[in-house]
């Protein structure tokens, strides 16, 4: 099965996210939707989110595994297909790199309005008031969280799955749970409650992944010959500067391997949100800062690979 999860990356790798109305992510998502005007409800909210979250998962566990079945009985060939695409839908490296490019090429050309709006189809913060600096920092910032959630632990439970022959379940299980975290798990007024478990079940799930994929990009600084001791100090000193258990491992990374600051205060909203600073202001940002995160990003998902290969075949 590790051959299966290398393809998958492979082809992610070169064509990037499969793009039409039936992608699995589309899907999930309006299965959270259906399921959530089903459970919502502000009295008694954990309760109804937890419940919420159990009939999600089950539902894409049950449908990956008897889609993966009913594919078996055409013909081993059609479940190893069915199983690499839904592997491959599944991870979103190429995508990641092709929606901060653009921020990369405004920047580049001097055209800042045009990288505000680019990016602000990417961050959630809001774009209008930052400087070129600012969408640097933002773009960066986006590509390192994402990193982890997006890729590495994408892989990680891919890899755990495929112990148990389970490895295109346990990836849309995570995936189901990201999503379901990306939609319900709010700290507002509607979600506070009811979005709980979601928000609980993700920071679960990336802990090992977050702490993984860092060290990872540590190795694809050493590599790259970017200074890795700087990024280790950074890592250790700052890993934790952040609401969520996870989030700032990899920011804090690729901050010390660049040599900028990243995190700080932002608007969402219109309203201003003070958080702490990752890094050392060794430098202003520059639109390179974003193509320099995609290098350490691409040795890093390599490094990703042979840690993949190398685990399974230590196992069989």
């Amino acid at each position: 099965m590790v051959l299966q999860i290398l393809a998958a990356l492979l082809l992610d790798a070169l064509f990037g996210d499969p793009r039409w109305p039936t992608h699995p992510v589309v899907l999930v998502g309006r299965l959270i939707t259906f399921y959530e005007k089903f459970f919502y409800a502000r009295e008694d909210g954990r309760r109804r989110g937890l419940l919420f979250c159990a009939a999600v998962l089950a539902t894409v566990a049950a449908v990956v595994a008897v889609a993966i079945t009913a594919a078996g009985f055409i013909g081993r060939w059609a479940q190893t297909a069915l199983n690499i695409y839904l592997l491959y839908a599944a991870i979103a490296f190429k995508s990641l790199k092709d929606e901060s490019l653009p921020v990369a090429r405004a920047l580049a050309s001097g055209n800042l309005e045009r990288a505000r709006k680019q990016v602000g189809r990417i961050v959630g913060r809001d774009t209008e008031r930052l400087d070129a600096g600012g969408v640097t920092r933002a773009a960066v910032e986006t590509i390192a969280e994402s990193y982890i959630d997006g890729v590495v632990s994408v892989l990680f439970w891919m890899t755990v799955g495929s112990l148990f022959g389970l490895a295109a379940v346990f990836a849309w299980l995570f995936k189901a749970a990201s999503t379901m975290d990306s939609m319900v798990g709010y700290d507002d007024e509607r979600y506070r409650d009811f979005g709980w478990a979601a928000a609980k079940l993700d920071d679960i799930l990336n802990f090992i992944p977050a702490r993984l994929g860092a060290i990872i990009a540590i190795g694809a600084g050493a590599l790259a010959n970017m200074d890795y001791r700087r990024a280790w100090r950074i890592f250790r000193r700052d890993r934790l500067n952040h609401k969520s258990p996870n989030s700032a491992h990899g920011e804090s990374v690729f901050a010390g391997l660049l040599g900028i600051r990243l995190g700080g205060g932002a608007f969402y909203g219109g309203e201003w949100e003070a958080r702490p600073t990752l890094g050392d202001d060794l430098r202003e940002p520059e639109p390179n800062d974003i193509l320099r995160a995609h290098y350490i990003m691409n040795i890093s998902v390599a490094l990703c690979a042979v840690l993949i290969f190398a685990v399974e075949r230590r196992l069989y």
